[in-house]
């Protein structure tokens, strides 16, 4: 059991915390419920940017990294769909220099023309260097709008396209920061070797004074039950055709979530998995093949994505991905198969909530999610599931009329 202590300031902001006396290092981990699903169609990319924004100086700080570092620290940060996360790691002694830093970037941003024309740039050179010079880059720009119609989903993180970053104004970005971030907007987890009094005292004496933002409600339209199958083909200059076939699936909260993660792995983790074995191993039908979810906090995909050997078709290939999903749905998986999986993630589970960064992040995402606690009962939910469980699951998930195809043809040209 991890014990968890939590305390909310008067603006809304939610510290959770954890003591771990085995480490002379503090981590703080800084989560706002914003991602990509909050932006406009029309100006995507937006949560992404101000991952990079947020480093690029605040109301009383020019330069974040550089008093981390001299206080022996590091820090990070990534962007989803749902989420923006920040952490920063520093030795215990010099525990209030990440305070400090956190509470001026949400207090508020150099909101200068330099610092987003910096910002502005890298973020266009990850695009380009990630999504469109990478082989294979474009699938996610491609698949996510072939699955989503309505919900903002249908664009990845990175955003739509280029040209809605080179867009951006300083007052869209002024605008974006004031409706997102702050502190009834977000959660401060803090693991590491320091006392609960401690970490209750500094987030109030740096993030106390920040007032609470109006923060709008989500009033997301919900994505309709897709009633007939997608398809998309496109080619490129890449070395092997490659496909891509998603399924919507349920939720992060909903009880199948944990039945499609299990089958995710069923199919696809590790060399003994039925993918790997039956397609990649036996029939040689691909060169590598994998199945993952993508483990949104709305309805989210389950997501199959292989590289195909030269000589067999895309159809061919489809057809085999197809027949996997099928055996799932009409033959319960074996107790055997089923126990490997959970004894997988259990595993996995232990050793990623081991360490004090991890504890932080983990933390205060299942404290956006529901609450703190849940972390120590998320592997009884994964026990729970029958191999029955997964058969109906699998029956209702992958048939035809809810799936998404992508073909993506080598054309030949690497030049």
């Amino acid at each position: 059991m991890i014990r968890i202590n939590r305390y909310c300031l008067s603006n809304g902001l939610r510290l959770i915390h954890h003591q771990d006396k085995e480490t002379q290092m503090v981590a703080l981990n800084l989560l706002y419920d914003v991602g990509s699903k909050d932006e406009n169609p029309d100006c995507t990319g937006f949560a992404h940017l101000f991952e990079h924004l947020m480093f690029g100086g605040s109301v009383n700080i020019p330069d974040f990294d550089t008093p981390l570092q001299k206080a022996g620290g590091e820090n990070n940060a990534w962007t989803s769909n749902d989420i923006t996360n920040y952490y920063s790691v520093v030795p215990r002694q010099n525990v209030e220099t990440a305070f400090w830093l956190e509470s001026d970037r949400m207090l508020g941003l150099d909101f200068s023309e330099k610092s987003l024309s910096v910002q502005k740039q890298v973020v266009i050179e990850e695009f380009k260097q990630r999504n469109l010079n990478q082989p294979y880059g474009d699938i996610p720009l491609l698949i996510r709008p072939l699955a989503y119609k309505v919900h903002p989903y249908r664009w990845p993180t990175i955003g739509k396209r280029v040209e809605h970053i080179e867009q951006v104004k300083l007052e869209d970005v002024k605008s974006f920061f004031y409706k997102h971030y702050a502190p009834n907007n977000a959660i401060l987890a803090v693991t590491g070797n320091i006392s609960f009094e401690e970490a209750v005292e500094l987030t109030e004496k740096w993030f106390g004074t920040i007032e609470r933002r109006d923060i709008e409600p989500r009033n997301l339209p919900a994505e309709p039950v897709q009633k007939s199958a997608r398809f998309q083909e496109v080619s490129r200059s890449v070395p092997l055709d490659s496909i891509t076939k998603v399924y919507h699936m349920c939720r992060r909260m909903d009880k199948a979530y944990h039945c499609f993660d299990l089958l995710s792995d069923i199919l696809s983790n590790g060399r003994s998995s039925r993918l790997f074995q039956r397609l990649v191993m036996d029939r040689k039908l691909f060169a590598d093949i994998d199945a993952s979810i993508t483990g949104d906090i709305d309805a989210g995909l389950f997501m199959i994505k292989g590289k195909v050997n030269k000589g067999i078709s895309l159809e061919e290939a489809d057809r085999a991905i197809v027949e996997e999903l099928r055996r799932l749905g009409e033959n319960e998986v074996s107790a055997y198969e089923l126990q490997k999986v959970v004894n997988k993630f259990e595993s996995n589970d232990l050793f990623s909530n081991i360490n004090y960064l991890n504890k932080a992040t983990n933390l205060a995402y299942y404290e956006l999610l529901d609450k703190a606690e849940n972390i120590d009962s998320e592997i009884e939910k994964y026990k729970g599931i029958t191999s029955r469980m997964l058969k109906e699951v699998a029956e209702r998930a992958f048939v035809e009329e809810n799936s998404s195809t992508l073909y993506y043809r080598a054309d030949g040209d690497l030049s």
